[in-house]
């Protein structure tokens, strides 16, 4: 379970089909996903090795496949930690609703300080430095003592944000519009099916959510023990996934109804996904609760936080 999760599934599905997109999601994810999910899991339990190792025991000529995972997956994380960092600084500026009365104003211009060009490079910004020091130090922390530090860390981060997003849910339902934004999250429109780019990204989601193809299974399934159920462990881990996914869309939509109900727009406008969720769309919506605003700003970032450190 990853950020992928809370935002990026809610907005594919809505976007592609809506319920329709679980029919789409859930081929992929018994075509695709879960096959490949045993195949790692199969490789990682019988050679007991990091992936460029164990390819490398299949055959000389695939060991480049594990190091290209390698690198892909520590690209990834550079991106995971740049992102943690910023729900870091954003736990915090939840306590005061910093971002008031303008998120995407607050997000680009005051805390990225964004430049008008690529060319143009920027002052330090030393609340994002600081957050990224904790982050990169904080994992490095978690991964030195290897399976057991990982082991404690993952039986909170799995638990803790999907009671947060239940939290997130259960509050989200409570306010005014939350079932149209509901419906505009689940109302299937079955014409879409037909659309091969429906099915390309109900593949992609599953790359990009369960996280294979990337050696990173392989190397946490070299420490399962000899006689587990990997069959077993892969369809509990699919699972889920895809229903964390699932519940998310719940959290997302209920509020972003809301927040369609409060300031009139409709919900094709405010609808988004990825960094413009997170940290511009989602933030306003919490803002314009009616009461513990601060509180449900630092429960979601919390969250993501969690989903990221488990990312990662």
């Amino acid at each position: 379970m990853g950020l992928g999760n809370i935002w990026r599934f809610p907005y594919v599905c809505y976007r592609n089909g809506g319920g329709a997109f679980l029919i789409p999601y859930f081929v992929a994810l018994f075509t695709v996903g879960i096959p490949l999910l045993i195949a790692e899991f199969s490789v990682g339990t019988l050679f007991r090795t990091s992936a460029p190792s164990a390819l490398r025991r299949i055959s000389k000529k695939a060991e480049w496949v594990g190091w290209w995972s390698v690198f892909v997956a520590f690209f990834i994380s550079i991106y995971y930690c740049t992102i943690m960092a910023w729900c870091l600084c954003y736990l915090f500026h939840s306590i005061g609703l910093v971002w008031q009365p303008d998120a995407s104003n607050f997000f680009f211009n005051i805390f990225l300080n964004q430049t008008s060009s690529p060319g143009i490079l920027g002052n330090m910004n030393v609340q994002i430095l600081l957050a990224l020091l904790v982050i990169w130090t904080s994992i490095y922390l978690i991964l030195y003592r290897g399976t057991k530090s990982i082991g404690k860390v993952v039986a909170i981060t799995v638990p803790l944000p999907t009671i947060l997003l239940i939290i997130l849910m259960l509050r989200g339902l409570t306010l005014p519009g939350a079932m149209e934004g509901l419906e505009f999250y689940l109302r299937p429109d079955f014409s879409k099916l037909t659309a091969p780019s429906v099915w390309l990204a109900a593949y992609a989601q599953i790359f990009f959510s369960i996280g294979v193809a990337q050696g990173i299974m392989i190397a946490y399934s070299s420490f399962l023990k000899k006689k587990s159920d990997i069959t077993n462990n892969a369809f509990i881990t699919s699972l889920a996934d895809g229903g964390t996914a699932f519940l998310a869309g719940f959290a997302v939509f209920s509020v972003l109804g809301y927040l369609a109900y409060q300031t009139g727009l409709p919900m094709e406008e405010i609808a988004r996904g990825g960094i413009g969720l997170a940290f511009i769309t989602y933030p306003t919506a919490i803002a314009e609760m009616p009461f513990a605003a601060s509180f449900f700003g630092v429960i979601f970032f919390m969250a993501l936080l969690t989903f990221g450190i488990d990312s990662a």
